[in-house]
């Protein structure tokens, strides 16, 4: 299971382009399962962005000073 966590990312995008291989080479698959399995992709991309992304411990803090400030 580390591996899948360390990975997540590079295994997501693997497994979008061998989708998009088989939706490609085949034709007659029904375009309705498809687009159900497009749609759990895409799910579980938010859910590998959510594991992998910028906790707020580790994002950079928000800029706090006044953008119009000109300091005098």
């Amino acid at each position: 299971m580390t591996f899948v966590r360390t990975h997540a990312a590079r295994l997501y995008a693997l497994a979008v382009a061998v989708l998009a291989l088989v939706a490609h080479f085949a034709p007659e698959l029904p375009s309705a399962l498809v687009l159900g399995v497009v749609a759990a992709a895409l799910g579980l991309g938010e859910a590998v962005h959510r594991m992998t992304g910028p906790t707020p411990e580790t994002a950079p803090p928000a800029e706090t000073a006044d953008p119009f400030e000109t300091g005098e």
